[in-house]
């Protein structure tokens, strides 16, 4: 299955609860900082509500 990295790219500052609420489900805190998860549905829908803060790319 495909893996996806997302790094933080902007600031949570102004930003709605619930999308800071998605991004630390996702694992992150800080701008610049990445994870790598499992590409999923409710992976793809978390990103999507935040899509404006993050930069989304596939790894293998």
């Amino acid at each position: 299955m495909a893996q996806l990295k997302i790094t933080q790219i902007k600031s949570v500052i102004s930003e709605k609860q619930n999308q800071r609420d998605t991004l630390r489900t996702l694992g992150l805190k800080k701008i610049g900082q990445s994870v790598v998860r499992e590409d999923s549905r409710q992976l793809r829908g978390m990103i999507r509500t935040v899509n404006h803060l993050v930069a989304v790319e596939e790894v293998d």
